[in-house]
């Protein structure tokens, strides 16, 4: 029996926080499968490293340093993608996390961390929607995490990361429901403990039950099959530490 295409050979894909950590791991694992991946990052040289990387092993990717939380540097990375190509793939991993209590959170730390957490998925959606409608398909992994999910232990100081997180999850159904005339599915994903920064400055003294490169992997999966039947999920993964 002939072996089944991947979906993603040939397409664009564009994935944010592709300078570290699962953003990394999963756009040099789509490049893998044959997709050109524009990545974005605030981060230049690292995402440059991440270009390299994937060039090294005869990948294709484009580095489009980007603010997520800016609209106008959104529309630019979405205008150098459809320059390559249609975007058909989108991965929203950028994200950023500050470890506060409550009561010390700022208005400025709370809209920062909201402004890139969420708006900045927003944002990235919205960009990639038009143009996944226009050619009638596309496919969306937004990472959300355990800490947005409901009834799952939460960490002190993450009040913040924690809202902007459950927002992924109610904004990806939303983006689901709209989508699905136009053969647009999204799906999020919920990692636990994951070995990144990230985790290090969240808790400590946690241990990782996983690595960047078995959520990339997931989420290379999750592309590459018929989302639609899952379209709106939320994929929570629990770690085994």
């Amino acid at each position: 029996m002939a072996e089944r295409a991947h979906w993603l050979a040939g397409r664009v894909a564009v994935v944010t926080g592709a300078s570290r950590g699962i953003g990394r791991a999963t756009a040099v694992a789509i490049a893998r499968e044959g997709a050109h991946v524009v990545v974005a990052a605030r981060g230049a040289a690292a995402l440059d490293a991440t270009v390299s990387s994937i060039r090294d092993t005869g990948g294709q990717a484009t580095a489009v340093p980007t603010d997520v939380g800016n609209a106008s540097a959104i529309d630019k990375l979405f205008s150098v993608a459809a320059g390559i190509g249609p975007p058909t793939a989108l991965v929203c991993a950028a994200a950023t996390l500050e470890r506060e209590p409550f009561d010390e959170i700022s208005l400025a730390s709370w809209e920062r961390t909201i402004r890139v957490n969420l708006t900045g998925v927003f944002n990235c959606c919205h960009a990639a929607f038009t143009m996944m409608r226009n050619v009638g398909e596309g496919r969306i992994v937004n990472i959300a995490s355990l800490s947005g999910v409901y009834a799952t232990d939460k960490f002190p100081g993450l009040a913040a990361y924690n809202a902007s997180k459950n927002g992924v999850i109610g904004l990806t159904e939303g983006i689901a429901v709209e989508g699905k005339p136009f053969g647009i599915s999204a799906i999020s994903l919920s990692p636990g403990a994951v070995d990144t920064d990230m985790l290090r400055r969240a808790n400590p003294s946690l241990r990782p039950g996983l690595v960047p490169d078995q959520v990339a992997a997931i989420i290379v999966a999750l592309l590459d099959s018929p989302l639609t039947v899952a379209s709106g999920a939320n994929v929570p993964l629990f770690s085994n530490a």
